[in-house]
């Protein structure tokens, strides 16, 4: 059903004003009222906004019609004004024009041409709202691929760097360093370049999830070998004061799910829970299979998330404000909103600043 659109009439003379609220609502449109001051006018957008303002020019008081419409455009309410005028000099249009009308209709009006008139105003307003809306996207896409171009050069320069120390001091004191040593700087360099193939890989996943390309091939797999083999690789590399726990529940071999996705998903979370919880703790990673989904459910004692974040969590390139000096991009779990979707699952998540954080991850399957 179409909205009736509605209409502000600001006009100073009685007769005009209700002849002009008559031949309106015989059009199909909702007078919202009837003002003969642009003061008035001010206060009754603010009070109740219309759809489109027909505004006369001349008016009582200190305010003349284009001052008025200044005044609310100014205010940002973006609403089209049609101007009704006697006068048609220069000087009074061009006045006029500086306030971006949608229309003229000059005085006394025909009832034809206020039908033609706003037609045209609250079409031209509709698209021209169509395009500022594509503009602010393409700002917004701007200003994303902008901080994506800065992520990348600061989070490859840094392990580059370590890289190229690495390999100068192997190459400057090959002869005295101890194997030991050597087998140290190596395992430096190898560790750092899997941590630079990840984040590119991540990337590239963010690029293809937003251009629609992000590709979903589901296979058997057998969802606690996966998680153990997964826990296996974080614990070798996480320190002392970290314990990594898993748990499952039913029935978890021979379920079809996407292995690359998956792996994107848990080893996302599982590295946020480690790397928000500073102070060591317990990560837990529990896995509940039922008849129609799997549950992953990761959880935390680390620094949580502030409320007010939560609402953003998904999006690219945002970070809580109370990471601190923790690394990151801020796109891991964009990536990992992006994996689920493509399952068809979802996402629940639990937060506390200072207790944890625990997310609840449901994907449905397919057997065998």
């Amino acid at each position: 059903m179409t909205q009736v659109k509605k209409i502000l009439i600001v006009e100073d003379e009685f007769i005009p004003a209700y002849d002009l609220s008559d031949n309106l609502e015989h059009l199909g449109y909702q007078v919202t009222g009837i003002v003969d001051t642009g003061e008035s006018a001010i206060e009754e957008v603010t009070q109740n906004p219309p759809d489109l303002i027909l505004m006369d020019i001349k008016l009582r008081g200190e305010m003349n019609g284009i001052q008025a419409a200044t005044q609310i455009r100014e205010r940002e309410y973006d609403i089209p004004v049609v101007y009704l005028t006697a006068f048609s000099d220069d000087a009074t249009l061009k006045q006029a024009a500086m306030t971006a009308p949608y229309g003229y209709l000059t005085k006394p009006v025909k009832p034809e041409d206020i039908r033609a008139t706003i037609a045209i105003a609250l079409s031209k307003h509709e698209e021209d709202a169509k395009i500022r809306s594509i503009l602010a996207e393409e700002k917004k896409l701007n200003e994303l691929k902008s901080q994506f171009l800065a992520t990348v050069a600061h989070d490859l320069r840094t392990p580059l760097t370590s890289i190229l120390i690495s390999l100068e001091l192997l190459q400057r004191y090959d002869e005295q360093l101890s194997e030991a040593k050597k087998t140290k700087y190596f395992g430096r360099i190898q560790t750092v370049i899997k941590t630079m193939t990840t984040q590119i890989e991540e990337l590239l996943l963010a690029h293809q999830a937003e251009s629609g390309k992000l590709s979903f091939n589901p296979e058997p797999i057998n969802a606690i070998t996966f998680c153990q083999n997964l826990l296996e690789n974080f614990q070798t590399s996480a320190v002392d004061n970290y314990q990594l726990r898993f748990s499952n529940q039913g029935d978890c071999t021979q379920i079809s799910l996407d292995h690359s996705l998956l792996g994107h998903i848990l080893n996302n979370l599982i590295s946020n829970a480690i790397k928000y919880s500073p102070q060591g703790g317990t990560v837990n990673l529990n896995l509940i299979c039922e008849s129609d989904q799997v549950i992953f459910q990761v959880q935390d004692q680390g620094i949580g998330m502030p409320s007010g974040y939560l609402e953003k969590l998904f999006q690219p390139f945002e970070r809580a404000g109370n990471v601190g000096n923790i690394k990151g991009t801020g796109i891991g779990l964009y990536i990992v909103k992006q994996a689920v979707d493509r399952h068809q699952g979802t996402i629940n998540v639990e937060s506390k600043v200072g207790v944890g954080t625990t997310f609840t991850i449901s994907l449905p399957v397919v057997r065998g």
